[in-house]
Formats: C-alpha cells, sequence, structure tokens
C-alpha cells in the first residue's frame, strides 16, 4: 500500500529492542501485595466500592468510574483488603494518591467469566458499555478510557478506517512486538470487534520494518482470519511514527487538524495491546487484571517481557528478571524518550505501564549543561509536528503563554526529538510541559472566573426582573382601581351601611 511520509523524526535512534525480544513472554507471579491508585486513566478518578476487611476474588470491581471520562478498577487476585488510603504513584511529581490496597491469598480464586454472547448479535451501545464496565483504557501509554474513543454516537463522525497501532518507536519497549509474535490471532478477534463496532470499512495494523518475523505472525493471522477488511503495513523505522497522527498520516496521508481528534477525518487508532484487551473482555468475558510489560535496560540482569498483575510492586518484576546489576542507576517508566523517573521500586504498576527500563548512567543521561540558543533551526526540522520549538522556547521560558498557545503550543507531543538534536543541550520538553500545565491552569481559573460571573450576572437579571414584576404589579393595581366607577364605589358603601344598621353588632369587638 502506498505510505507517506510525516515531517521531521528521528530516523537513526538506537533502538535496543534485542536486549528484551529474544525470550518468550513469562507470566509473573502473584505478589503479596497489589496495590490500585484510583487515578489510572486520563479523566476522573475512579470510586472504591470495597473497604478494610472486605475480601476480593479476582476480577472483581473495587472501584467504579466516576463520570463519563473516567474507568473502573478490578482486582487482579484474591485477597483482603488491607488499606485504603495513599500511596506513592508512578508519576513524575512523585506524589501519593488515594490507592486501595489488596494482601493476597495465595489462591488467585476468580469470579467466573462472564458467558458473553456472539458479539456479532451485540449493538455498539452494547459492546462500548461492555468495554466500559471492563475497565479497559489506552494501552499504548496515553491511558484514555477506551469506550469514550469508540462510542461513535454522532452521525457526522462516520469512521471510515480502524488503524490498529503496533509500532512501537521509541527505543527499549517492545511488549507488542512480542504480543503479536505470540498472540496475534487474539488481537485479531479483537479486530474483528472492533470493526463491527464501529461500522468501518476497513482495519489496517501497522508494524516497523524492523521487525520482519512478527510482520509475517500477523500476516498468518490475517490470513486465517480471512476478514478481507483487514490488512496489515510495514511502515518506515521512524521515532516517533507510532505517534497517532504521525501514524494516521503515513498510512492515509490525511493530517489531523489542529484541535481535533482522528474522528473528525473518519478514523479510529487504538493500541494492539488494547485491542487484545477489548478481545479478553468481549469475547472471554475478562476485564483488564493484567497487561504485558517489558523490563529492559543494562540495570536489570535478564531484561524481558512479563505479563503482569495490574498493582504489583516493580520490585517483583526486578526479581523475576534476576536482579538489578551493579550498573543499575536510575528506574524510569516507559522509555528514554517520554517516560519519566520513579521514587523507588515499591511504587505499582497500573494500566499505563508499558515499561521499566532500568538505565545504567549512560543510558539515561540528565545532567547536561544547557547552552544559549544559537538559532540553528535544527529543533523545527526534527518537530514531527511542524511546530517552532525555538519561538515556543521563548515564549515559554518567558512566560508568554497567549502568544505559544497560538503557535500551537498544545499541539506538542512531547516526543522529545527537538532535546536530541538540539545542540546547546536545552531541555525544549521539559520548558513546554511547565508552559503546557501553566496554560491549564489558566485556563481553568479562566473557566471558574467565567461561572462566578455568569451566576452573579444571573443574579442581577433575576432580580431586576423581581423588582420589574412587583413594580408592574403594584401599577397595575393601583390603575384599576382608578378606573372603577364611581356608582360602584358609593353603592358598595351604601350596602355596607346598611348592612351595619341591620346587624348593629357588626364591627365591634
Amino acid at each position: 500500500m502506498k505510505l507517506w511520509r510525516f515531517n521531521g523524526g528521528l530516523p537513526s535512534l538506537a533502538e535496543h529492542k534485542n536486549e528484551s525480544t529474544h525470550l518468550p513472554i513469562e507470566t509473573a507471579p502473584v505478589p503479596s501485595q497489589l496495590v490500585y491508585p484510583l487515578r489510572q486513566h486520563i479523566g476522573n478518578a475512579a470510586t472504591a466500592l470495597v473497604k478494610v476487611g472486605d475480601y476480593v476474588l479476582r476480577g472483581q470491581k473495587i472501584a467504579d468510574a466516576q463520570g463519563l471520562i473516567s474507568a473502573p478498577i478490578h482486582a487482579a487476585s484474591s485477597g483482603t483488603v488491607s488499606h485504603i488510603a495513599d500511596h506513592l504513584i508512578p508519576h513524575p511529581s512523585g506524589f501519593s494518591a488515594p490507592s486501595i490496597s489488596i494482601t493476597t491469598d495465595g489462591l488467585d480464586k476468580e469470579l467466573p467469566p462472564s458467558g458473553q454472547p456472539d458479539f456479532r448479535q451485540l449493538s455498539a451501545a452494547d459492546l462500548v458499555s461492555l468495554i466500559r464496565e471492563a475497565g479497559i483504557v489506552g494501552l499504548g501509554g496515553a491511558a484514555f478510557p477506551t469506550a469514550i474513543k469508540l462510542d461513535n454516537q454522532s452521525k457526522s463522525r462516520r469512521i471510515d478506517t480502524l488503524i490498529l497501532n503496533g509500532a512501537e518507536c521509541e527505543p527499549y519497549i517492545s511488549c507488542d512486538d512480542r504480543l503479536l509474535k505470540e498472540r496475534a490471532d487474539k488481537v485479531i478477534e479483537g479486530v474483528n470487534v472492533l470493526l463491527h463496532l464501529l461500522g468501518a470499512k476497513r482495519a489496517i495494523l501497522a508494524i516497523e520494518d524492523n521487525v520482519p518475523s512478527t510482520f509475517k505472525a500477523i500476516q498468518t493471522a490475517v490470513n486465517q482470519n480471512n476478514n478481507p477488511a483487514i490488512s496489515a503495513a510495514q511502515i518506515p523505522t521512524i521515532y516517533p511514527t507510532g505517534g497517532e497522527k504521525q501514524l494516521i498520516q503515513t498510512l492515509t496521508g490525511k493530517e489531523v487538524p489542529s484541535g481535533g481528534i482522528p474522528a473528525d477525518i473518519g478514523i479510529v487508532s487504538i493500541n494492539v495491546g488494547t485491542v487484545y484487551a477489548v478481545q479478553q473482555a468481549v469475547i472471554e468475558g475478562k476485564p483488564l487484571t493484567s497487561r504485558i510489560i517489558t523490563v529492559t535496560g543494562e540495570g536489570v540482569t535478564t531484561p524481558r517481557n512479563l505479563e503482569v498483575r495490574i498493582g504489583t510492586p516493580i520490585s517483583t518484576l526486578i526479581d523475576v528478571c534476576n536482579g538489578y546489576t551493579q550498573d543499575a542507576d536510575r528506574l524510569i517508566m516507559g522509555g528514554p524518550m517520554m517516560g519519566f523517573a520513579l521514587m523507588n521500586d515499591q511504587i505499582p504498576v497500573v494500566k499505563a505501564s508499558n515499561c521499566i527500563l532500568v538505565a545504567s548512567k549512560h543510558e539515561a543521561v540528565t545532567e547536561k549543561q544547557a547552552m544559549p540558543c544559537i538559532r540553528c533551526g535544527l529543533c523545527a526540522s526534527a518537530c514531527p509536528v511542524s511546530l517552532l520549538p525555538q519561538q515556543l522556547y521563548w515564549f515559554s521560558r518567558s512566560e508568554q503563554l497567549e502568544k505559544a498557545e497560538k503557535i500551537n503550543l498544545l499541539d506538542c507531543i512531547e516526543c522529545g526529538c527537538c532535546d536530541v538534536v538540539c545542540p546547546s543541550h536545552i531541555p525544549l520538553v521539559q520548558h513546554f510541559r511547565y508552559a503546557k500545565s501553566a496554560l491549564k491552569v489558566q485556563h481553568h481559573e479562566k473557566h471558574l472566573s467565567n461561572v462566578a460571573r455568569e451566576r452573579f450576572e444571573a443574579r442581577e437579571a433575576r432580580l431586576a426582573q423581581e423588582k420589574a414584576d412587583r413594580a408592574e404589579k403594584s401599577r397595575a393595581k393601583k390603575a384599576a382601581l382608578k378606573e372603577k366607577p364611581a356608582k360602584e364605589t358609593i353603592d358598595a358603601a351604601i350596602s355596607r351601611a346598611k348592612a351595619k344598621k341591620q346587624n348593629p353588632s357588626e364591627g365591634e369587638g
């Protein structure tokens, strides 16, 4: 099929994939304690459904979605709820957040998988509800609730193409590669579910051209499935070709508009790990309780891919990989380009965890002396979103946030290409992240101010209307009294006098 080329990118990043792809997926053991932060997704944190002392089974819902953009959480093994309190979470801030802790009992009892009818007999709304109840979010790292992405109720957004993202462009990460090698048939079953749900005409499963054996496994699964709407495509290995907008442009030549989403141009893009989770939920009746994670880097003895229960402490994963080496210097969740450092290995695996990089000092270079910008323009040439990083840097640094927003700061995907090519070692992405966070706060404060202003104006308008209504009633009453005929007034007075004369006792008291 014809392919297109997006702007910028880095074609020559060291991949470091082979270190973890030579071994099959191994299932990590159930740890003695599982920890579930209530916010494991974009949107509102889930609400706990259990209390301390409750006994739970694997697959049991322990926290429910709160609001539309949210997702429930399910226990990954049987045991007793031991704590519901703040716990250190995987986040760049290093903060703690409300979490549910379960002390496992070693029995791994589970709820019986719910009996599922043939998905072809279910409506799109039924399937969306099922996927929402399974707690599925984007497993490529974004963790956006999948049900929201799939809920195609608007007729103005007719979906024509489904893109399955198997392009792991980030160095070191290989969990999707092993998934496709070993479970391609399950992934293709999930593609069939999504095609039925969306009513799309075609599905394209894309992987990079540096993994020919994986492509062969996919082709075999596609041929055996015998659905002509599904095809596989090899795309050039250029970072960040796995970015949603970059992959769409590569495969279709279409560009997602600034501030828009793929559905605006008739496309839905989903990570292959998420597709596998959909297959597990819809066909096998299992909610999202585990995922495949790459554990790699020079700081771990045996890099490999593991199927891990969500909530498992990272230390358990390190033990399965035969412990740390003497080169271990830093724990990073994600890859070296877009990942972030972790405080310690007691932090739990969450739904968005796709890689634990145990980096040596030269794998995670953090201490570079930033020098003045020399205006070379390399950052603009490398930017895959066609932004102007140099101008964004000046506006961000001087806190001219509105100017930065006007030149599309919010379109930055924080891929780090500009950081890599900058000869002055300026931490551009850090400046952009700060500016985006500040803009978010500014927009929120403006929203609150507008709400307060609208409430005040509405109250003033209501009080003015009530005052006007009272004045109008008073005016109408006075006018009515003036319009009464004088005779009627005299006759009424005479009638009252006669009545009083006939009944002198009336009026006394």
